[in-house]
Order: C-alpha cells, then sequence, then structure tokens
C-alpha cells in the first residue's frame, strides 16, 4: 500500500487476492514460514479496509504494489474503441419521439438519441434505455409526457443525469448518485410532466457487462477456493512431515 492511499477505505476481493498471492510467493520462497504464511493469510481473507491488508505484506517484495490498487470500478465507460468520444456522433437522430395510447414503444440497443427526444404515453408506457446508445451532442434532452401512464428511462453510469420534470400526483424518479460524470460522457436532461403516471429514472450496466462483472466475481470465488485447498494441503503436508520426522528419531 502507498503512502499516499488512504488506509480507511474498502478493499474488494481482487485486493484481498493480491495479497494472498504475495504471500503464497513468499511462502514458496522461504521468506516465509507455514504458521506465518497460515495467520496472514486468514487475515488477509478476513481484511475489510487497505489499512488492515497493507502490514501483511510490507516486508515482503512487491508488498508496494500488492494492496495499493484501486477497488474494482464498476462504472466505467461501456467498453467501446475510443470511449465516449466514439458515441457522440453528431448529426440527426434515429428516432425524434414515440407515442403510446394504451400501448407501449421502446428505445433501446444500439440507436441515436437526437438533441431532443420527446415521447408521449397516455394509458400506456414506454422503455428508453441508453446504455447502448450513441448521442447526436453532448447534451440532449428527452422530454416526457405521462398521463396515466408510466415510462423508464435507463442511462449508463458515468453519464450526467439531470431530472427537470414535474409531477402532478404522479412523479419523477431521480436516479441514484453514480458519483462523478466521467470525462468526455454526455449530459442528459429528462424534462416533462406525470399526471398520474409516472417517470422512472435508473443507471445500469449493460447486460454484456453484467455477465462480464458476474464471471469475474465467480472467478475470483473459484480462486479463493482454490487457495483454500492449497492451505489444506500444505498443512496435511506438513503434518505427514512431522509425524515421519518423530518416527525417525
Amino acid at each position: 500500500m502507498t503512502d499516499d492511499a488512504r488506509p480507511d477505505l474498502r478493499a474488494a476481493d481482487a485486493d484481498r487476492e493480491r495479497v494472498a498471492e504475495v504471500l503464497r510467493d513468499a511462502l514458496a520462497e522461504g521468506r516465509l514460514d507455514m504458521e506465518e504464511f497460515e495467520e496472514r493469510l486468514e487475515a488477509a481473507y478476513k481484511a475489510r479496509t487497505y489499512g488492515e491488508l497493507a502490514p501483511l505484506t510490507r516486508d515482503l517484495p512487491a508488498a508496494g504494489a500488492a494492496a495499493s490498487h484501486a477497488p474494482v470500478s464498476f462504472t466505467k465507460a461501456p467498453a467501446q474503441s475510443g470511449g465516449w468520444a466514439d458515441r457522440i456522433v453528431g448529426g440527426e437522430g434515429s428516432s425524434t419521439g414515440a407515442i403510446a395510447i394504451m400501448s407501449g414503444f421502446e428505445r433501446k440497443g444500439r440507436w441515436t438519441v437526437p438533441r431532443r427526444f420527446n415521447c408521449f404515453a397516455f394509458w400506456g408506457g414506454g422503455e428508453i434505455d441508453l446504455r447502448e446508445a450513441n448521442f447526436a451532442d453532448h447534451e440532449v434532452e428527452i422530454n416526457c409526457v405521462a398521463i396515466m401512464g408510466g415510462m423508464q428511462v435507463t442511462v449508463p453510469p458515468g453519464v450526467d443525469v439531470v431530472v427537470r420534470g414535474i409531477g402532478i400526483m404522479g412523479g419523477f424518479e431521480h436516479p441514484r448518485d453514480g458519483g462523478p460524470p466521467e470525462p468526455g460522457a454526455p449530459r442528459v436532461v429528462i424534462s416533462g410532466l406525470a399526471f398520474w403516471g409516472g417517470v422512472g429514472v435508473e443507471r445500469k450496466v449493460t447486460r454484456a457487462e453484467q455477465k462480464r462483472l458476474k464471471e469475474e466475481r465467480r472467478q475470483e470465488r473459484l480462486e479463493r477456493r482454490e487457495s483454500r485447498r492449497e492451505l489444506h494441503r500444505a498443512r496435511r503436508e506438513e503434518r505427514y512431515e512431522e509425524r515421519e520426522r518423530r518416527r525417525g528419531h
């Protein structure tokens, strides 16, 4: 852990696993005996903050690199070749509006959000998903009018969202704080009116990103499980060697 890292920051599973890897290397190189290794490994998997992880590898080579990584980010821009710059394409939108009267509409997948998108729902509903969309400008406005109906706007993490809608016997839902906007990310202004209806706004990663994060967590669980198996095997081997030494005497 570097001197400028905050010891009170919460550690991620990936941080604990990096420390465990340093400990395993130290055991193999003879820098730690089995008792020290077991104690530190147990402490690593129980650690909740960087401050608890740092002392476990401070006296070992590569210790500075083992616990200084930032936690895994869940709010990065969607994976594309040029990031947000490639998604602000200029020009006109592929769809400028939508109407749902006792029915529904959706705009999702790869589409271009115009500078102003107008949508109306009466006894109906609509879904507007911006997670894989391109944007006609750095700032776009989505104007929603929901009368006895509802709409759902989904934005990717990192986008600056401003909600200016008015609810009359209805409501406009503000998204949970997603942290500061990412550099180059567009600004999405959501305006309009909800009368006996509602407009929901939420931040979500794409399904592909959800799947990737789920696979990362699965791999980390498998690695921790394998580490515990290795520890148990090492303990058994040590006990066996100790019994053989005693028999030799």
